[in-house]
């Protein structure tokens, strides 16, 4: 399953004077919502996706109307009416239902980022859980640390540790192991800036003496519309024409 967690308010755009949520923003003919998720479009047949969201600004209905018209075959909507303890908890919130198997594998991805073609690696079967990074600048990522066979030996949040950033592209093997990793690291209290993130659960999963593995793209297979400056950005050069046909 592919989860999108959309319960944050925005708040960034607004203040910056847009008056609907980032992901009811065009970018030429397309949504911002339609983007994100059109990063999966080779999986919109056989993989369930799972949208998380708080319902303004009919969000629940605005979401429905776009999966539909491109053409998501199976999805579940999860509204809630409060606001999360961090986008790690947004997804628990999603998935903890008897719908979903415990062996479900767990995709999870923003909802403001747009991944061109992706396609999942062939090691999967191979580890318990994988980031997708790029090689960046700045403090504001996720980051990993890698050892010399390219295993993760590390993750932290907004502490760079390395130019490997995450792309905001997390895979954990199970919807069970998920909800095993977010029991304890609520009960260790694994917080940064009072909120929980997901990057910082894999090193519980390195503690465990597990395999978490990582995947690197490159510039041209992605873009960011997570800031009003990136959505400004987008709409003067455009996305890349990579999405597919």
């Amino acid at each position: 399953m592919i989860v999108i967690p959309m319960a944050g308010l925005s708040s960034r755009f607004f203040k910056a004077g847009f008056d609907v949520p980032k992901y009811q923003l065009k970018v030429d003919n397309d949504y911002v919502f339609d983007l994100a998720i059109k990063s999966f479009e080779r999986y919109f047949d056989n993989e369930l996706f799972v949208i998380v969201l708080r319902d303004c600004f009919d969000a629940k209905a605005f979401v429905e109307s776009r999966l539909r018209m491109l053409g998501v075959q199976q999805y579940i909507i999860k509204v809630l009416d409060f606001e999360t303890q961090g986008q790690a908890e947004t997804v628990l919130l999603g998935i903890e239902t008897p719908d979903i198997s415990n062996d479900e594998p767990l995709f999870i991805f923003n909802i403001d980022t747009f991944r061109y073609n992706f396609t999942k690696p062939d090691f999967l079967n191979d580890c318990a859980g994988y980031l997708e990074v790029f090689r960046g600048e700045g403090e504001h990522w996720s980051f990993i640390e890698v050892d010399a066979q390219d295993n993760v030996i590390r993750t932290t949040e907004k502490q760079r540790i390395s130019d490997l950033c995450s792309d905001g592209l997390y895979y954990f093997a199970s919807k069970g192991l998920y909800i095993s990793l977010l029991t304890d690291a609520k009960t260790q209290n694994l917080k940064v800036n009072n909120e929980l993130y997901i990057a910082p659960i894999y090193n519980l999963l390195i503690q465990q003496g597990k395999s978490v593995r990582y995947h690197c793209i490159t510039d041209d297979e992605i873009d960011f519309c997570g800031t009003p400056d990136e959505y400004s950005a987008l709409l003067k050069k455009g996305i890349k024409p990579h999405y597919l046909k």
